[in-house]
């Protein structure tokens, strides 16, 4: 990890994190999900916008390249990308009582086995701490699900369908005490 550096994400990133979202959901779900659910988690995942107007969404770089990216959140939205209406939710947590959210975190598929993903879950945990909150919890995929494990996440939920089309895509909803 020693030549990753990472910086808050800015609207000027936006079309580089959406090609490597692009890239990590086809390349890295395909050993979880058959290609028609491939396809259809694209309808529950994504970049939210809002994360980066939030200041809480963060890019991993190896020189100018991007390696991966992921945020947290203090609103309530669990998952799902700008695209996602109907799983959106602004409303803000509360530190004292909610968890708050990791969110749309994505390596590219040059980069898995390097850490970046770990990184990533490190920097959010962080920043979440700081804004007060205690614990965290995320939509994992099946793909996902190790890594937050292995970062000391626990199962909350096992879901059947994280999005709203024909093809039923499953995920975990995990926590974590911070």
């Amino acid at each position: 990890m020693a030549d990753f550096t990472h910086r808050l994400a800015v609207t000027q990133d936006i079309p580089a994190i959406a090609a490597l979202m692009e890239r990590a959901i086809g390349a890295l779900q395909a050993g979880f999900l058959t290609p028609e659910q491939v396809a259809a988690s694209r309808l529950s995942m994504g970049l939210d916008t809002q994360l980066i107007e939030d200041g809480t969404y963060f890019v991993v770089e190896d020189g100018s390249r991007l390696a991966g990216c992921g945020g947290w959140s203090f609103r309530a939205t669990l998952y799902g990308g700008n695209h996602s209406v109907s799983l959106r939710d602004g409303s803000t947590l509360d530190p004292t009582r909610d968890a708050a959210r990791i969110r749309a975190m994505y390596t590219d598929p040059d980069f898995t086995r390097r850490g970046v993903g770990r990184m990533i879950l490190v920097i959010c945990e962080d920043a979440a701490r700081v804004a007060g909150f205690t614990r965290a919890e995320m939509m994992a995929t099946l793909a996902g699900e190790p890594l937050y494990r292995a970062c000391g996440y626990d199962t909350i939920a096992r879901v059947d369908r994280m999005n709203a089309s024909g093809v039923a895509v499953p995920g975990i909803r995990m926590g974590k005490t911070l």
